[in-house]
Formats: C-alpha cells, sequence, structure tokens
C-alpha cells in the first residue's frame, strides 16, 4: 500500500496515504471544522497557499458538482482528511473529490488522525507543513519546509486578485457597486446582484481615483488570503475614500477597512475557521452562528475613537465587526454569505443597501 508522509515545521510527523494528485505541496497548516462545505472551503480563494485540515471524518460524501464551486479553480495547497468517501451519493455529484483534486494536480493526504493533528495545531499554534507522496527523506522535506515563507508578512491577494476589470449585472439594478476583489468568492457576488446591485470588480491594487471613477454608490471590500498588514496599497487606497460613499468589508476586507481607520492588526494562534462559529450582536444581544476563515484580527485595543466595535466573537472575544458612523462604513469578520455556513448574518447586504440609499437622498 502506497504511503504518504505530513511534516510540520515544529518537527512533528503525521504517516497517512496519498490522496488527491502525487507528489509534494507546502502551505500553512491549518484546520476547519465545517461538517460540510469541502467544496466551497477548497476553492475559496482565502485559503490560497495554506493546507486545510478537515475535522470531519468522513470527507466526499456528496462529491463534487460545478455549482458551489466559490472561484474558477482549487485554491488550497492541499487537503488533509481522515477517511474519503471514493463513492459519492447525492443527485448533483459529478465527479468524486479524489478526482477532482488529481485533475487540478492538487496534492493531498488521507488516512491521517485529524483529531491528533487538530489538537497539536490548537496548542502549538498553525504552522506551515509539507505533503509528500514521492520523497520520504525528512532531511530533504525539511530544507524544501525552511525555504517556504510564513504567513505574517505576506501579500497573497495579488495572487488570486482578478487581472482585469469585468462587471456583473443585476435583473433588478438600483445600486452600482464596485467591488475591489482581495479573493471574492462567486456567492458574494451573487448576493449583491441579488439585491438590486450591479457591480463593477476591481483588482486588489486599484486606486481611488480608479473607484470613483466608476461612480460607485456604494464600494465592497472583499475576503482574501495573507497578511492584511502587508497590503499597505490598499489600506491607503481605502483611507482616500473613507467618506465619500458606504463602505462594506468582510474578512480580509473588515481588516483593511480596520487599517484604514487607524486600528492595528496581529495574528491569531490557530486562526477561525468553520461554519459555526458563535458571534454576538453588541447591539441588540442576540447571538448569530457564523461562516469564518481568517488567521489575523483586528486588535481592540486600538480602536480610534470614531469606530465602534458592532460585533464579538463569543468564541475568544475577538473582534468580529466594526462600525464608523462618520464615514458610513462598517465590516464583520465573518462570511455573511455563508456558502457554506448558516445564513444568520445575510441580512448585512440589506443593511449595506439601506446605507447606499440613504446616501444618495442627501
Amino acid at each position: 500500500m502506497k504511503s504518504a508522509i505530513l511534516l510540520l515545521e515544529d518537527g512533528k510527523i503525521f504517516e497517512g496515504r496519498p490522496f488527491g494528485a502525487i507528489g509534494q505541496t507546502v502551505g500553512e497548516v491549518c484546520f476547519n471544522t465545517g461538517l460540510v462545505g469541502y467544496q466551497e472551503i477548497i476553492t475559496d480563494p482565502s485559503y490560497f497557499d495554506q493546507i486545510v485540515v478537515m475535522t470531519m471524518p468522513h470527507v466526499g460524501n456528496y462529491g463534487i458538482n460545478p455549482i458551489d464551486e466559490e472561484s474558477d479553480k482549487i485554491q488550497a495547497a492541499g487537503l488533509v482528511i481522515k477517511e474519503e468517501t471514493p463513492y459519492p451519493s447525492s443527485w448533483r455529484s459529478k465527479q468524486s473529490l479524489d478526482d477532482y483534486l488529481v485533475s487540478q494536480n492538487i496534492v493531498s493526504i488521507k488516512s491521517i488522525d485529524t483529531r491528533a493533528l487538530t489538537r497539536h495545531i490548537r496548542d502549538r499554534g498553525a504552522m506551515n507543513g509539507i505533503i509528500s507522496s514521492t520523497e520520504k527523506g525528512i532531511k530533504a522535506l525539511e530544507e524544501k519546509l525552511k525555504k517556504h515563507p510564513k504567513m505574517v508578512g505576506l501579500d497573497l491577494a495579488k495572487k488570486v486578485t482578478t487581472k482585469k476589470i469585468y462587471k456583473v449585472k443585476s435583473s433588478n439594478s438600483r445600486f452600482r457597486v464596485a467591488v475591489v476583489d482581495f479573493g471574492v468568492k462567486k456567492n458574494i457576488l451573487k448576493l449583491l446582484v441579488n439585491e438590486g446591485c450591479d457591480l463593477t470588480v476591481f483588482p486588489s491594487d486599484v486606486s481611488s481615483n480608479e473607484l470613483l471613477n466608476s461612480r460607485p454608490d456604494g464600494i465592497f471590500l472583499s475576503n482574501g488570503p495573507g497578511d492584511p498588514a502587508a497590503l499597505n496599497y490598499a489600506v491607503k487606497t481605502v483611507h482616500k475614500l473613507l467618506g465619500t460613499v458606504p463602505i462594506f468589508g468582510i474578512c480580509l476586507g473588515h481588516q483593511i477597512l480596520g487599517l484604514a481607520l487607524g486600528a492595528k492588526t496581529y495574528k491569531l494562534k490557530f486562526g477561525h475557521r468553520g461554519i459555526n462559529h458563535p458571534v454576538k450582536n453588541i447591539k441588540t444581544g442576540l447571538v448569530e452562528i457564523t461562516s469564518q476563515n481568517h488567521g489575523f484580527a483586528l486588535d481592540l485595543n486600538t480602536f480610534p475613537r470614531n469606530v465602534i466595535s458592532t460585533y464579538i466573537n463569543l468564541n475568544d472575544n475577538t473582534s468580529a465587526g466594526i462600525e464608523c458612523k462618520e464615514y458610513n462604513a462598517f465590516s464583520v469578520q465573518y462570511h455573511p454569505e455563508s456558502s457554506p455556513g448558516p445564513h444568520d448574518s445575510r441580512y448585512l447586504f440589506g443593511h449595506f443597501k439601506k446605507l447606499m440609499k440613504n446616501n444618495a437622498q442627501k
């Protein structure tokens, strides 16, 4: 029986079997606690350069279909699972997860004790790792692993952003929204369109003048991978946009808005990745179950006076949302578009629409 290994940068080794393509892959190893949604997860650009560990023991049950892709390809560097379902059962399934990974040359590993691996990451923190189903020499793999950059300081948005401007039209058009693509998911665009927004999607390094020349009613800052503090150009652009039109940011967009307003970010020990994270709405006291995928957070102790905390992650009391009424800007750390995940927070797209409507009537 063929074998494969996962070597972590702290020297911990997990032995398993090859899954997906045969070869080697390197990335930051992180875990996702979602019971479903593996296709959306591995095609989410926020996972670029990361090896995703699924804590659900059985993965691949319902196969792969063309509808659930959140981008045009697999973005994760690799996938780690305990047990594969080689014969999926779903009327929508077009191929197995293994065939999907092979078709896009994504090296992965199965038959790993993912519970032990997850506990190790929780204790030691997210770290780089290498999956190999070819070279088994530890010294050689350690050398390759040492050469791979750490996540802190990495601007990965430029790796996944659109290369050219494009438009998405709504059938019930009421607003024009400029989307800054740091790694935007398809379902975000879909929900904005459903709210009556005509979208113009720009690359991550778009200038403030380019955005404003599109005459938007609002600006949306998308999710994406990497260290938000490394995107100085985006922070400067958003700072120039404050007070022009309403701004809505999620995930990386939330962090960039916070930096533009004067707050600071830091790297979490092992991040928040899953579809079951409780978040408290500070204004109403209600708790929402949210979909999350991030390894950095805004530092609550650095918020300027005109920025208020609107949501708190109840797992660790970190920032999950901010608002600056002075500039008609707000953002959340989680994914209100879900996909995968609960729909508790989808009302935020309606709130964005309300801000644009009120701003237009001034």
